[in-house]
């Protein structure tokens, strides 16, 4: 194993495991039962709730280990709909330029060990013609339950020029997030 995915890999386990012990303060504390409790931990955060929130979606960009719609979920219940849309938007598209940046420099090897060889020969074949791998992640983008970070990742393979893959960022990130926060936030007001 070379160095560059030996340290992404232990940064994964330092990760998991700050994760996991945030995780178990926040069950003790009683976060994932009162979602008041959880509100009121964010509120008392003031400006370090958000960079953490934004941080969370970095990394699991990066590395993917929470799937990405349990943090725009938690966008929407910890910081309401507009914020929470404003702080996923954010994560997601900063997160998102990391991970082609990333890709385009540390190449293949990099993005089958962020998203495994099987995702990778999933979608391999997309990456061969410019145009059309162009188009189809412009429609991945939009839809929700797509693996926008693996295609993300492998857009930097290919020649896609950085301004087109942030101007579909730019342009469809946001109705998939919308519809992700919507519908979360809609679903919140339904529950007593």
């Amino acid at each position: 194993m070379n160095p560059i995915n030996r340290g992404i890999r232990i940064a994964s386990i330092v990760v998991l495991v700050g994760i996991v012990m945030w995780a178990v303060y926040l069950w003790r504390i009683g976060a994932f039962t009162d979602v008041e409790v959880l509100r009121e931990l964010i509120h008392t955060g003031k400006w370090y709730a958000p960079v953490l929130f934004l941080l969370l979606h970095l990394v699991q960009i990066i590395v993917p280990i929470i799937p990405g719609g349990v943090i725009l979920t938690a966008g929407v219940v910890l910081f309401g709909p507009a914020l929470g849309f404003v702080y996923n938007y954010t994560g997601i598209i900063v997160g998102t330029f990391l991970a082609f940046e990333l890709a385009r420099k540390l190449g293949k090897p990099f993005i089958v060990s962020m998203v495994g060889e099987d995702t990778f020969n999933k979608y391999a074949h997309h990456i061969e013609d410019k145009n059309r791998f162009t188009k189809f992640f412009a429609v991945a983008i939009l839809v929700p339950f797509m693996p926008d970070d693996a295609l993300a990742m492998m857009a930097g393979l290919t020649a896609m020029r950085l301004r087109t893959f942030l101007l579909i960022l730019l342009l469809a990130k946001p109705l998939s997030i919308a519809a992700y926060s919507g519908a979360f936030s809609f679903i919140t007001q339904l529950i007593p």
